[in-house]
């Protein structure tokens, strides 16, 4: 499994994440997992708590290692509250 550092800059105001580290096979999949731990399947990406990107398409993902981490975990996130 891949560790992936995820980023967004679609939505930057306060109470939004703008990136975290995440585990997962592709970076198509780390750009599928929301910060809060949801893994959106492709064509169901949902703003639903308007605290991350609007799409996947919206989301950067640089492989930064390795892990023996189950895929969709969430090892750390950036949220900024205001």
């Amino acid at each position: 499994m891949k560790l992936w550092c995820i980023s967004q800059t679609d939505n930057d105001g306060y109470d939004t994440f703008d990136s975290a580290v995440v585990a997962a096979e592709t970076e198509s999949d780390a750009r599928a997992i929301h910060p809060y731990g949801h893994v959106y399947p492709e064509g169901s990406w949902s703003a639903v708590y308007g605290c991350w990107a609007t799409s996947p398409d919206q989301v950067t993902a640089k492989h930064i290692g390795e892990t023996d981490l189950d895929a969709g975990t969430v090892v750390c996130a950036s949220f900024n509250a205001g």
